[in-house]
């Protein structure tokens, strides 16, 4: 497999606090990729530094072998990665169906009827077909991860970052949304999982790394890193 996103000597700092030092890694193409650490450990401002919402200081980041790191967060966006947010923000007042069609007509460029047919195709593989028409504020807590997931949807990517799409959900409801990531994966979108939940990425991904204080400290399969004494001390508390 070729490497679809590489991170270089990545850096980021917010005054005097170094929230990343040096990061380097690399994804695959289609490969189901885990990112996990403690709370402020680096790991949501390095997708805001590979999705464009924050610009590094120092470091490199390509995607599908052009660098990006000058590129604004749209250009990105259509360039094809989308990612998820750990707390969904749909338009409370419209539909699930329109909040889709937002992002189809922006991204996509679309015609109504085309991103109409399309939204309505995301709803059905994400199983929120049967809500389309119904108001985004009426929506339990699973079904607003999925329309957060359908939402990043909309851009066609060839990366999903999903961060923490699973958080405060119930063992039944976080099957669900494996399943989705899943399937998204088995299509081709080579997808990042960003999870406090330890069986969730056990269960996904093919590769962990694990961040502390903006370094990486430890990567492998997920099988092998949790028994890792540095991961222990700083994610699992041990």
């Amino acid at each position: 497999m070729s490497e679809l996103l590489e991170i270089n000597s990545l850096s980021k700092s917010f005054g005097g606090f170094a929230a990343l030092t040096d990061v380097t890694l690399a994804i695959a193409e289609g490969e189901r990729f885990g990112l996990i650490g403690p709370n402020g450990s680096g790991k949501t401002t390095l997708i805001n530094c590979v999705s464009g919402m924050l610009r590094n200081e120092a470091g490199s980041i390509r995607f599908s072998g052009e660098e990006v790191r000058r590129l604004p967060a749209y250009q990105r966006t259509r360039r094809g990665i989308a990612r998820s947010f750990q707390i969904p923000r749909p338009f409370r007042s419209m539909t699930v169906l329109e909040n889709l069609l937002v992002p189809y007509q922006y991204v996509g460029h679309l015609r109504d009827d085309e991103a109409r047919a399309q939204a309505l195709e995301v709803l059905r593989d994400l199983g929120l077909s049967q809500k389309a028409e119904a108001l985004s504020s009426t929506l339990s807590q699973v079904e607003l991860r999925k329309l957060e997931l359908a939402r990043a949807m909309a851009a066609r990517p060839k990366l999903l970052i999903s961060d923490e799409a699973m958080a405060g959900l119930s063992g039944s409801e976080v099957d669900e949304v494996l399943k989705i990531l899943f399937d998204l994966n088995a299509k081709g979108i080579t997808v990042i999982m960003i999870e406090h939940i330890m069986q969730a990425v056990m269960r996904f991904s093919q590769r962990v790394v694990c961040l502390d204080a903006g370094r990486i400290i430890c990567e492998g399969a997920p099988e092998s890193i949790v028994k890792e004494p540095e991961v222990q001390r700083a994610y699992l508390g041990a």
